[in-house]
């Protein structure tokens, strides 16, 4: 038999009308037979296009407060029946069930639902049975029906209509039915999801969404983003957003929710190279800058202020990949799009997901996203001299930025400006040199400056190190079974040291 399959007669069971018209109209025009439901049927009706309602169909009414409509074999019949078989064929007539070609389903709108924070009840009723029945029945008979499962088809649907007059081939159902199936199992995925709640007794990971990128983190690999960046991002200009470009996006919106002050970031390898809190963003972005200008080269910066047109000349002096800001100045963007491919990205409000997920071995590990940030109430003075409000100050400031820095981490900071930091390194007491090197390299005065470490000193090294370079005052988790030699050396040295009691390992 012939791939080729003409469209005579389709079921339409929908929950929003929304675009359905010109569908149907385009169907009634082929002269294509419409079966349909209560309100759709309604709608159809209305338009002046005739239509069978299900009901006239199986004989039976809708029952149950509408749970059960389609869910007869006068409509599976019809959907299910392989064409090249006799004997269905031979039934079909036995039981004068029509063929169904085309299947149009909307499901309820249960995900919406759950987002709404609607009763659980009102939740249990958006479950769709017949529709979810319907594309699943479709897709299965692929080689004879057409299923189209959401209104997001809708336009595929037309121009396949308008330029084929209703034929079909096998590939086009074939590709139809693979979104099918896409949708229903996104849709059990959620329903799942929400039984499950918070247990956590099986991982149903499901997005339907997917953008090509150029290539992956290197040019010879592939890579894909699955997900919604517009629901984040407003892209204003530039180039397409790239595999490495997401990484630091994803790092430098992470950091900058820790800040309330006017802050700018700017994140290098998913690290921070500069950050700086004042209260004018030029005077910000400026000390930020200055932490360190070599690495700054090619970053992407993020603010949590309106960027405004003297800020944005001083950033035009750098070559820069990304920024980042709530609002932009219309002058600023002026200034900003003079580079052509610079990326110009402005964030909404939206809150990330709660958990971080990362495949491994044969499987995948999954974590709650660190969301502790120490305040000073969590800082408890772990030496004889407490730290003054300034120092208290910043050690919440460097605290913050060494949580989102890669492990082993350290952090110098200054007057609520990063002075600079050793990242990724395989000790801590390494990590700490590099910090204080860099420090020095750019002309930094460590005398008065402060320091994070995202986990305890294993050893009295690192703050005889710090101490010697000028820093007056520590922030760590403790938890060592040395740290009384920490303590005792921070003693005899005039060094202040707080406490938090929470790590923050970042691999």
């Amino acid at each position: 038999m012939t791939s080729q399959k003409q469209i005579s007669s389709a079921l339409v069971s929908v929950y929003s009308k929304k675009g359905l018209d010109r569908i149907v109209k385009k169907l009634h025009n082929l002269g294509i037979s419409l079966y349909s439901t209560g309100g759709p049927q309604k709608f159809i009706k209305d338009l002046g296009i005739p239509v069978t309602a299900v009901e006239d169909l199986t004989t039976y009414p809708s029952i149950l407060g509408g749970r059960v409509k389609t869910l007869h074999p006068k409509v599976f019949g019809g959907i299910l029946a392989r064409r090249e078989i006799e004997d269905d064929l031979a039934q079909l007539s036995e039981y004068q069930i029509p063929q169904i070609d085309l299947v149009i389903v909307d499901l309820y709108p249960f995900e919406d639902t759950v987002k709404s924070g609607a009763p659980d009840q009102e939740i249990i009723e958006k479950i769709d049975i017949g529709g979810i029945s319907l594309i699943r029945a479709a897709a299965k008979n692929y080689k004879d029906v057409l299923v189209v499962a959401s209104r997001d088809r809708y336009e595929p649907l037309l121009s396949l209509l308008e330029a084929d007059n209703g034929e079909t081939s096998l590939e086009t159902r074939r590709e139809f039915a693979s979104d099918a199936f896409n949708v229903s199992s996104h849709y059990d995925s959620e329903i799942f999801k929400y039984f499950d709640g918070e247990k956590k007794s099986a991982l149903k990971v499901s997005e339907r969404q997917v953008k090509k990128l150029r290539y992956g983190e290197n040019p010879h690999q592939e890579g894909l983003f699955y997900g919604n960046l517009h629901e984040l991002f407003e892209q204003l200009h530039g180039k397409e957003i790239s595999y490495n470009n997401l990484l630091d996006i994803d790092a430098a919106v992470g950091l900058i929710n820790e800040f309330e002050e006017t802050t700018f970031v700017i994140m290098k390898h998913n690290n921070a190279c500069g950050l700086a809190t004042r209260d004018r963003l030029v005077d910000a972005w400026n000390a930020a800058l200055a932490g360190d200008p070599v690495s700054a080269f090619g970053g992407v910066l993020i603010t949590n202020r309106t960027i405004d047109v003297e800020t944005a000349e001083e950033m035009n002096k750098i070559f820069f990949e990304v920024v980042i800001a709530p609002g932009y100045d219309e002058d600023t963007l002026q200034v900003l799009k003079q580079k052509k491919n610079r990326i110009i990205l402005l964030q909404r409000e939206i809150k990330m997901s709660g958990n971080i997920m990362r495949t491994l071995l044969n499987g995948v590990i999954l974590q709650e996203r660190d969301q502790s940030t120490e305040s000073e109430a969590e800082m408890k003075t772990a030496t004889s001299k407490e730290a003054s409000p300034e120092q208290l100050a910043d050690l919440i400031f460097a605290n913050k930025i060494v949580k989102h820095t890669k492990s082993n981490a350290i952090v110098l900071a200054k007057d609520k400006q990063l002075v600079a930091s050793g990242v990724g390194q395989t000790s801590r007491v390494d990590a700490l040199k590099q910090s204080i090197e860099k420090a020095r390299h750019f002309k930094f005065d460590l005398k008065g400056a402060v320091m994070a470490s995202d986990a305890f000193f294993p050893f009295a090294d690192s703050v005889e190190i710090a101490g010697k370079a000028g820093i007056t005052a520590v922030v760590q988790p403790g938890g060592s079974v040395r740290d009384q030699e920490s303590i005792d050396y921070c003693n005899t040295h005039g060094i202040s040291m707080v406490f938090t009691g929470i790590r923050h390992f970042k691999h």
